[in-house]
């Protein structure tokens, strides 16, 4: 895992680009549209920092956020990690993990990790368009040449059953995509690798782990408001959810 980042410098001057209207994923009957930094422009860690606190995410080597027309139902969020204190229900899930030993793996080292994302897609994202990935899908969907971004790998005995890829910014840590054994469903290993980021994030003496996007009216979002306390970034603000 890498040391912290330098702190943001100054923005560079930036074009941003929106993409053509596509069916949203989160709620039926609705377009969405999102707004990426420039994929020419040279994308760095202090930009990442900065755009970070507007709400963009990353995904590959690009930054983006939801903009669609009249909807602003995709809100940003991020745990304050000092403040954060779990759940009886997150105890739990904790404790039950007790046997998992983690470690971080760089993502040149992550290719083993291939078949468990391909196993968990193929479960939880039936007939998607995403459950047959290549392993380069695979890299070129959670890696970056850019970013300094790395796997918390939990393991039981030898076996990797949960993976979180994790981007390191400046004061904080970035929560990109978590996959893991579905077959294991009473370990709550999704829960249990955001737990796991918020306390290396305390430890590191990060500040934030951001979240990604939250929304109110979609249950596949709704774990996201289990982690309190929350805040959400509205009308160019970061308030409590």
């Amino acid at each position: 895992m890498m040391d912290k980042t330098d702190p943001p410098q100054n923005e560079q001057e930036l074009r941003f680009f929106a993409t053509a209207p596509r069916p949203c994923s989160y709620l039926p009957g609705r377009s969405a549209i999102s707004v990426f930094a420039d994929p020419d422009a040279q994308l760095s860690m202090p930009l990442y920092d900065k755009l970070a606190e507007y709400g963009f995410r990353r995904s590959g080597n690009d930054l983006y956020v939801p903009a669609c027309p009249g909807c602003s139902e995709c809100v940003p969020v991020r745990v304050p990690v000092e403040e954060f204190k779990r759940s009886r229900n997150q105890h739990k899930v904790w404790r039950n993990n007790a046997d998992l030993t983690w470690e971080t793996l760089e993502p040149a080292a992550a290719g083993p990790l291939f078949p468990l994302y391909r196993e968990y897609l193929q479960q939880r994202h039936p007939g998607g368009g995403m459950d047959d990935p290549a392993e380069e899908d695979f890299r070129r969907f959670l890696t970056s040449e850019w970013c300094n971004s790395f796997f918390l790998v939990g393991r039981l005995g030898e076996r990797a059953v949960v993976a979180a890829v994790t981007d390191q910014l400046h004061n904080a840590l970035s929560a990109v995509y978590t996959f893991f054994d579905t077959t294991l469903a009473r370990r709550s290993l999704g829960t249990l690798a955001i737990l796991r980021q918020i306390e290396l994030a305390r430890q590191l003496g990060h500040e934030w782990l951001y979240l990604g996007y939250w929304i109110a009216g979609s249950d596949k979002m709704r774990y996201k408001s289990r982690f309190r306390p929350l805040q959400g970034y509205r009308q160019g603000h970061w308030t409590e959810v």
